[in-house]
């Protein structure tokens, strides 16, 4: 019996989710989650201001958000010292990275990224039909000077930098990543993640260019504002590539919950700065315990830890196995070289002491 085919593009697709949640986990192992440490997720928010925003909001969940998020995106753009034309919320980074490649990437076209970065980007290539170029790591960092000269070298049509880091937390200072902007054609579109800009350093993030008709730089509130379940997040550009997004938006995408509770979380810088505090805390406590049971923790810009398990991917595969079947759930690289780390999120005290338990026992059966 004949039915509607699929269209040529996602017919050659394979099914997937680029992220295996730690829920799946859970109902395929039997194993009850015990401490959610993988999903660079921030267990200290969102701030007290922002679930009373969420609250007030929910009553009002009978109609739809404002589509065209004009509130949020004035905050955003206040917040930033920019005109609000400069500034498009999305249904977080992920949703507008596809959107971006949508808009950017024709069918067959190249994209440059690196080989071992964030895969919901590489999944947007491929669901859009583009044709993806890596280029491998140096030093644990994705390789700026590479990534520009590729993108050159095959005429791409986009290139992705995220700085800081997932999945290694590592960055380049501001100066790095303007010598890579320069360095990229102008007929190439760059995509800056800077999802983890609130944890780097002072001198990390390049100061906004809000002219430039090649850069988009991608920010949200999911990681340092505590947010991730709500999913809202905002692209920065030159006005004609921010207002190219109403062509393709799901204009209704942001729940009405969603907006208020970016605009609460952008009043409240107070409770940003005490979370960044006690996401530094938490992740120092953990390169401890890392450290105690001989392991190497990475430098981090970022709300994680990569954590260098001192021998290969097998062998980070084992612990990563061994802390989920006790509960513990972390992620790792899959690229080779990379994937001798596993990548341990920020968490609270309680998540500290059960890592450290289980990681003890699971190294001694190792």
């Amino acid at each position: 019996m004949s039915r509607p085919p699929l269209s040529p593009i996602t017919a050659t697709l394979d099914e997937t989710v680029p992220f295996v949640g730690p829920e799946a986990i859970a109902r395929r192992t039997g194993v009850p989650l015990k401490a959610r440490i993988g999903a660079n997720e921030s267990p200290f928010g969102p701030a007290p201001s922002v679930l009373k925003a969420m609250a007030a909001a929910a009553s009002e969940s009978w109609h739809y958000g404002d589509p065209e998020n004009h509130d949020l995106r004035l905050a955003i753009a206040n917040h930033l010292g920019v005109d609000p034309a400069n500034v498009m919320p999305g249904e977080g980074v992920d949703a507008i990275l596809g959107m971006a490649v949508r808009l950017f990437a024709a069918p067959s076209s190249t994209v440059v990224t690196s080989l071992g970065g964030y895969p919901t980007f590489n999944y947007h290539i491929f669901g859009y039909g583009a044709a993806m170029h890596t280029v491998p790591y140096i030093g644990d960092r994705e390789d700026v000077d590479a990534l520009a000269r590729a993108a050159r070298e095959t005429q791409a049509s986009m290139v992705y930098l995220a700085n800081p880091d997932n999945p290694m937390g590592s960055w380049w200072d501001a100066a790095s990543v303007e010598r890579f902007i320069d360095a990229v054609p102008e007929t190439t579109m760059i995509i800056l993640d800077e999802a983890y800009g609130e944890f780097a350093p002072q001198g990390t993030l390049p100061a906004l260019d809000v002219e430039r008709e090649n850069l988009l730089r991608m920010r949200t509130f999911s990681k340092a504002y505590g947010l991730a379940g709500a999913r809202v997040g905002y692209v920065i550009g030159e006005t004609r590539n921010i207002s190219a997004f109403n062509r393709i938006r799901n204009h209704f995408g942001i729940s009405n919950v969603a907006q208020a509770a970016g605009i609460a979380a952008l009043a409240d810088q107070a409770f940003l700065q005490q979370s960044l505090l006690d996401v530094r805390q938490s992740l120092a406590e953990t390169a401890a315990i890392a450290q105690k049971h001989g392991l190497m923790p990475l430098p981090t810009a970022t709300n994680f830890l990569a954590v260098d398990c001192g021998r290969d991917g097998p062998h980070a595969q084992a612990i990563l196995d061994g802390l989920a079947k006790r509960g513990i759930f972390v992620r790792k690289p899959v690229v080779t070289g990379l994937n001798r780390c596993i990548r341990i999120s920020a968490g609270t005290a309680d998540d500290r002491a059960l890592l450290d338990a289980a990681l003890g026992e699971v190294l001694a059966e190792l």
